[in-house]
């Protein structure tokens, strides 16, 4: 999601675990230009002379330059530490809300979505930032393509070596540029990532949003709009010639979808051995979340507004249900039975699925030395993610390449609802300042971090 993120405001913590969040965060507001030093100079003339359009630049800490501009008519932003060492770290933020704007913060060391990685690399003498993608939603070919283009943009300014890190789907974007592109970065690290793939993230939101469908049809707890699985349930694009400021209809339709779910998981506390609690151990149980508010907020929110950005991205269904039999807990075999016979089903589109394992099902044969850090349990992009990057580097003999860190997961309350709940890339910064520092070492001496490098 691509909205204001305010430090400690409680809308911010919600939009940053809602939708696959590490968006962007608010444009900074405008400062004088700084008298450039020679050096700074010289990077904004090879800038332009490299095609780079609309530049503008902005004093950044320590007597260093932010230079802000666009690649082929995307945006982008990059922050140069006055004693540069010619290195870089890029940051791949993670899905959007469909409808909201494309842009990314103009100050790369301020609220990105990093978890603090950028202004660490920054205070070591990396030049940090990252590109716009062109579209919001399903972004991973425009997120690994505009990431490229930066890179390749940075070593043209004389980048010695570039690393790239990204958080929830950037975490997959990152993926799919070492994986495809496995010359173009020393070093990885991937935060709350997506890095099994999208096959199975989105087979498990479906199922769950069939699921809650069926099991709460007729009751208060229904969700709103449209029902069929393969259609987004709200629009998150006001309509023509409506005047409502589109941030606030998104986050109107948000408070829609939230709001029934919440309240049932409101009540599921109150009373646990009751139907409401029943329906929430349920449709955990088929999803593969935690039988709690925000696990089941979250995945919710972001397949019901999503279903059709992902389908016209993906062209086509991602995923089918047809043929599988669900087994949720705490049900007797006829109502079972009732169940399996009940809920929706689709198919899924072999060309979505196709163009979703390009972008990007990870195969595990990658170069670069990547890290990952996650939660224990994550509200949004389950553990079992993590998990399967494991398995499939295994099993391609890889093992060499991926260090994977686990910290526990965090609670936060929710905005809405008057419940907690378990966060989406829930790390401190000296979390994500540990996993850099790791993938740094790691790169620089070729000595394989630590298992303990981060708690």
């Amino acid at each position: 999601m691509r909205t204001s993120h305010a430090a400690g405001s409680a809308r911010t913590r919600w939009a940053a675990v809602m939708l696959l969040a590490s968006a962007a965060p608010v444009v900074a507001a405008d400062a004088p230009a700084p008298a450039l030093t020679a050096a700074q100079a010289g990077i904004v003339a090879r800038a332009k002379a490299l095609g780079a359009t609309g530049i503008a630049t902005k004093a950044a800490p320590g007597g260093g330059l932010i230079l802000d501009g666009k690649l082929d008519g995307d945006q982008f932003a990059m922050a140069f530490p006055a004693t540069w060492n010619h290195d870089a770290l890029l940051f791949a933020h993670g899905y959007s809300t469909p409808g909201t704007p494309v842009a990314v913060a103009e100050d790369p060391l301020g609220k990105t979505g990093s978890g603090g990685a950028l202004a660490a690399a920054y205070a070591e003498g990396f030049a940090v930032g990252h590109s716009a993608y062109d579209k919001a939603g399903m972004g991973v070919q425009t997120g690994t393509e505009n990431t490229l283009r930066l890179r390749d943009f940075m070593v043209k300014l004389g980048t010695k070596r570039v690393y790239v890190s990204g958080a929830s789907m950037g975490g997959n974007i990152v993926l799919s540029l070492i994986e495809q592109h496995p010359a173009a970065f020393a070093g990885a690290l991937s935060a709350c990532g997506v890095t099994d793939g999208w096959e199975s993230l989105f087979g498990q939101l479906i199922d769950m949003r069939a699921a809650y469908n069926f099991l709460t049809a007729g009751t208060p707890y229904a969700l709103p709009g449209e029902q069929d699985l393969a259609r987004s349930a709200l629009p998150t694009v006001p309509p023509a010639g409506d005047s409502t400021n589109g941030e606030a209809f998104r986050w109107a339709q948000i408070a829609k979808v939230a709001t029934p779910v919440l309240a049932l998981s409101k009540a599921a506390t109150a009373n646990p051995d009751g139907r409401e609690a029943k329906i929430v151990r349920q449709v955990a149980a088929i999803g593969g979340f935690e039988p709690e508010p925000a696990s089941l907020a979250y995945p919710l929110v972001t397949i019901t507004l999503g279903a059709d950005d992902l389908k016209e991205t993906l062209g086509g269904q991602i995923y089918g249900n047809i043929g599988k039999s669900y087994a949720p807990p705490d049900m007797t075999p006829q109502e079972a039975e009732a169940f399996n016979t009940g809920v929706q089903r689709i198919a899924a589109d072999p060309a979505a699925v196709a163009a979703a394992r390009q972008w990007h099902q990870a195969i595990g044969r990658f170069r670069t030395p990547l890290i990952t850090i996650h939660n224990r349990i994550d509200s949004l992009v389950p553990y079992a993610q993590t998990e399967a990057l494991g398995r499939i580097v295994a099993a391609a003999g890889n093992r060499g390449k991926l260090v994977q860190y686990t910290v526990p997961a965090v609670k936060a309350p929710l905005p809405i609802g008057g419940v907690e709940g378990y966060t989406h890339c829930g790390f401190s910064a000296e979390q994500t300042g540990a996993a850099w520092k790791a993938l740094r070492s790691w790169v620089e001496t070729g000595k394989r971090p630590a298992s303990g490098a981060v708690r």
